[in-house]
């Protein structure tokens, strides 16, 4: 359902003309989990960016059913890794953010907000001032400030980056748990393959110079996946291994 055709994506930098992304074709499923792994510099986050109308392709075109995407869409909600929530508004306020970017009336601004609280599990700090909750809980905050626009299409940017691995695992958890209770389609950046073989029904593997996709991997493995010790299974292992050799991931840690 959403559908990108020669995106690319050039500006001048310090050293001259940066080529960031170079003709990207990916279609992406209705409802599915889709990942973007791969290297600093390779322009997945650009990418992310260009989808959500928050910067313009150089060429290319980006389509949502037969519709072609321009500028920001209210079909699509991001979040990003910084989650900035403003310290002088409560919780409950800072996931109105997108809400009264859109103009609803302030009721159902407040119905819409806690309902995402209640989706992430922070209903009780609905009224706490952010600087008050810890890491984890700020980001589940960032995801119920995207929810509460109901968005179609979900884009999140290394969201779990700054946290730390338990965090960061409980909220790999709970996003697959949301996603698969919501039925969203989810567009993931990480820089984690084994976050995004945990999470994702596929893997769109990108290289550098210029920033491009280099191939499309199926994850082979059942949802739910909270109860299997996914890293161990051969088919994880398996496509571990695949990516990491296609990134050249060796050769690179030994320049």
């Amino acid at each position: 359902m959403l559908r990108l055709r020669g995106v690319s994506k050039r500006f001048e930098g310090r050293n001259g003309l940066v080529h960031a992304l170079e003709a990207v074709d990916l279609g992406i499923r209705d409802g599915e989990f889709i990942s973007f792994v791969g290297p600093s510099g390779c322009g997945k986050t650009t990418l992310l960016k260009i989808i959500d109308g928050l910067i313009p392709a150089t060429s290319g075109r980006i389509y949502l059913d037969d519709r072609e995407l321009k500028g920001v869409s209210e079909e699509l909600a991001f979040v990003f890794q910084d989650i900035n929530l403003f310290p002088w508004w409560t919780v409950a306020e800072n996931v109105e953010l997108g809400l009264r970017a859109r103009s609803v009336d302030p009721a159902e601004r407040r119905s819409r907000a806690l309902e995402a609280l209640e989706m992430v599990g922070l209903s009780a700090v609905a009224g706490s001032p952010p600087y008050t909750l810890s890491g984890g809980m700020q980001q589940r905050v960032g995801v119920a400030r995207a929810l509460a626009v109901k968005p179609r299409v979900l884009l999140m940017d290394e969201p779990f980056g700054h946290l730390d691995n338990f965090t960061r695992e409980q909220l790999q958890i709970e996003v697959s748990k949301l996603w698969s209770k919501l039925g969203m389609t989810i567009v993931f950046v990480t820089h984690d393959v084994d976050e995004a073989i945990f999470l994702s029904d596929r893997i769109a593997v990108f290289d550098t110079s210029p920033g491009r996709v280099v191939e499309v991997l199926e994850v082979d493995l059942p949802h739910p996946r909270w109860d299997l010790d996914v890293p161990s299974t051969p088919q994880a292992l398996a496509l571990r291994r695949r990516i990491t050799e296609r990134l050249n991931v060796r050769a690179r840690a030994a320049l």
